[in-house]
């Protein structure tokens, strides 16, 4: 069996809730990526692209009929590459590139394009279907933007909890104060901000056409526990979380390219970074915040390595408060918590949902190929109580 490497990672800039991205359709979200992604290896002839693996975790508008199909055709790739589209949920274009490495390992193919979309502006509302005809009633319209919708009744109601209510439930369960969390918020905007100046984006991030739009719309350089401390509880009179230290709703996209050893050639370029080990975890699913522990540990025994080995993490920050439980238990295994997020996290740059872990594993990448160093995680926590994780080896460090 063949490995899988990352060969190439871009992203669009994060846009905020009805900001910048949101008059540009998902579709086009998605296209500017594997656009971005493809001028990045200009030796790459697209018709070599042996399969497409695309993350969305919406899929009720502008991003229906497999979006990444719509991707591959609106970027003018030749119609004869195929693409999916799959979903699930936060962790969608990170399980696209798990996906895409288990079919470069099988030989099913050299070369696999995978990432992912969200534009959580344009998700449309959704009207149910009465259970009879010409009811005389109202009908009321629900948003599927974020969380839970059209709940099956006979769902447990502690695992349907809103997803702000279920990360108070982790705030009580580990003792993590709403101080921590504003210092978590505060340091997520502080490093985005400083690793934008100091130009570590600047090959990750591709402009969206049309749109005046050069970094993350959402980072907030002036962010301090002091200011964030200010703003009121979100989901509790008395409560912990607030939408400063809550990742917010976004729009964007994110692409991976990845490939064999002997894409190479194909390719034009050396890998950035082998997948070296991959996780996946289940929990209940009100507990979905802390799920990365399970899956990162899996990911790194499957690796052969510890935390001990780990020189750099990149966990999506749904929320401080199950970013700080998962570092906390992962630190008590031989983790460095400053390891965690050098370069910011979703808390500033945005969660888009579909295309969040495109971001994390390209990021991890980059970061690895800055220091030098060989070893790092990506996870990200998924919505109904899932997690998936990914560990990477840095090439020129293994070699």
């Amino acid at each position: 069996m063949s490995s899988a490497f990352v060969y190439a990672a871009v992203r669009t800039p994060f846009g905020r809730f009805g900001g910048a991205l949101a008059g540009v359709r998902p579709d086009d979200l998605a296209a500017t990526a594997v656009t971005g992604l493809l001028a990045q290896v200009p030796g790459l002839d697209p018709a070599a692209v042996g399969d497409v693996v695309w993350g969305c975790a919406n899929q009720a508008g502008e991003d229906n009929r497999n979006v990444g199909r719509m991707a591959v055709l609106l970027a003018g790739l030749p119609v004869s590459v195929p693409a999916v589209t799959v979903n699930r949920l936060c962790g969608s274009s990170l399980d696209a590139a798990i996906a895409g490495s288990r079919t470069i390992e099988s030989g099913d193919a050299d070369v696999v394009l995978t990432g992912g979309v969200e534009s959580m502006s344009r998700a449309p509302w959704v009207l149910p279907k009465p259970d009879r005809a010409y009811p005389a009633g109202n009908l009321t319209a629900v948003s599927t933007t974020l969380g839970w919708r059209l709940v099956n009744d006979r769902m447990p109601a502690e695992w349907t909890v809103a997803l702000g209510e279920a990360n108070e439930l982790l705030a009580e369960r580990f003792a993590i104060p709403r101080e921590r969390q504003d210092e978590f918020a505060a340091r997520s905007h502080r490093l985005a901000d400083a690793a934008w100046d100091a130009g570590f984006y600047d090959d990750l991030v591709v402009p969206v056409d049309g749109v005046d739009l050069a970094r993350d719309e959402g980072i907030r350089p002036g962010s301090t526990p002091e200011r964030l401390a200010g703003l009121k509880p979100s989901f509790r009179p008395d409560g912990t979380i607030t939408p400063g230290n809550a990742s917010p709703l976004n729009d964007g996209a994110s692409a991976v390219l990845l490939g064999s050893e002997a894409a190479v050639a194909t390719i034009g370029r050396d890998p950035i970074a082998r997948i070296a080990g991959r996780g996946v975890s289940a929990i209940e699913p009100q507990w979905f915040g802390y799920a990365p522990v399970e899956a990162a540990d899996r990911a790194l025994a499957r690796a052969g390595i510890g935390w001990g080995d780990v020189a750099a993490v990149e966990l999506n920050e749904a929320f401080a408060v199950q970013s700080l439980a998962c570092v906390d238990a992962w630190a008590q295994q031989g983790l460095d918590p400053e390891v965690v997020n050098t370069k910011g996290g979703a808390l500033a740059i945005g969660h888009p949902l579909g295309a969040s872990g495109g971001r994390v594993i390209g990021t991890l990448a980059a970061r690895l190929r800055e220091s030098g160093e060989r070893w790092g995680v990506a996870a990200i926590c998924i919505g109904v109580g899932q997690a998936l994780a990914v560990v990477l080896e840095n090439q020129e460090a293994a070699t």
